[in-house]
């Protein structure tokens, strides 16, 4: 390596890589894979891992990564997420995977990172999902509706135009400037989930900017059976009572869930229509979990927790 080429290496902003994980199965080698294939440079992969039993920590380099290890009990989506981050905080730049997110093409990393370098207002960058190359026509649906080809840059000022779309992103694949995601506190503790929602709030409340980056791309999609849609909507509801500061600034939700039936009632007729009792069982699922989620406070509290995919949480609340 030339003393020019090292120059500009210890130039370039320092990106750290955080990843939970719990039994993340058979596709984990293609996730390790398409990160080791990333064209930008690395300073630290950090795996959270919560007692995987499957052989995870069998395919990681500890020498090559450093590895926090916790009990299953204490994960939280936001407080481990955090917990990382500040243990870890020598970057400019903190990226978060999930276990399950393929990244797409080796420059997926260098455009976040451009991104944030080229804009001194954004806080925060998401990147596009594209459904796994075995993905049903329900779940590409998703990924098609949620995540479009065009690239997105939004503010504060957006929130009359798209509404609660306006703090929509994913921490299965998004970055962060440091000195702004510990400017808003980081991640909350103790959110049932939506840690990625809430610090997009408070980042745009908070005067920075936040962009959708469709070139920077991972596969990744679930196919959700209808009591599973049921659980993770009832899950939505109760963040949303939570935090109410949401509705308040950005708008409620229900209107962006028929946009989202009538897109998808049109795409299952073209792609497959005897799916279409499907679509609309999982939608029923959807909105009766949403409902119920949204008065979680007057439901007993063991059925609080049956209805819920987050069970750690009610045995933490």
């Amino acid at each position: 390596m030339t003393k020019l080429q090292k120059n500009e290496i210890s130039n370039q902003m320092k990106v750290n890589l955080f990843i939970p994980t719990l039994n993340a199965g058979p596709i984990w080698k293609e996730v390790l894979d398409g990160v080791a294939k990333q064209n930008y440079p690395i300073s630290r992969l950090v795996i959270i891992d919560s007692g995987s039993t499957d052989g995870t920590l069998d395919l990681i380099n500890e020498k090559a990564c450093d590895l926090i290890q916790i009990d299953k009990k204490d994960f939280d989506h936001g407080g481990t997420r955090q917990m990382a981050a500040e243990r870890y905080s020598d970057a400019d730049i903190f990226v978060f995977l999930t276990q399950d997110a393929i990244l797409a093409k080796p420059n997926a990393i260098e455009v976040m990172v451009q991104a944030i370098e080229e804009n001194s207002e954004l806080g925060m960058v998401y990147g596009r999902q594209l459904p796994h190359k075995n993905a049903k026509v329900l779940e590409t649906h998703a990924r098609l509706f949620n995540y479009p080809a065009e690239s997105k840059v939004k503010s504060l000022e957006d929130a009359d135009r798209y509404g609660i779309k306006t703090i929509s992103c994913s921490n299965s694949f998004a970055a962060y400037r440091k000195t702004a995601f510990f400017e808003v506190g980081g991640f909350p503790v103790g959110s049932i989930l939506g840690e990625d929602v809430l610090i997009a709030g408070k980042m745009l409340l908070n005067g920075w900017k936040m962009a959708y980056l469709s070139a920077s791309k991972i596969h990744h999609s679930h196919d959700y059976s209808a009591t599973e849609e049921f659980k993770r909507y009832f899950d939505i509801g109760v963040f949303h009572v939570n935090n109410q500061w949401i509705f308040e600034n950005f708008g409620r939700a229900e209107s962006e869930g028929f946009k989202y039936l009538k897109s998808e009632l049109t795409y299952t007729f073209k792609h497959n229509p005897l799916l279409i009792p499907k679509c609309l069982i999982a939608t029923g699922a959807k909105l009766v979990g949403y409902k119920l989620g949204l008065n979680y406070l007057s439901l007993p509290v063991g059925l609080r927790k049956s209805f819920s995919m987050t069970k750690a949480y009610w045995s933490r609340t």
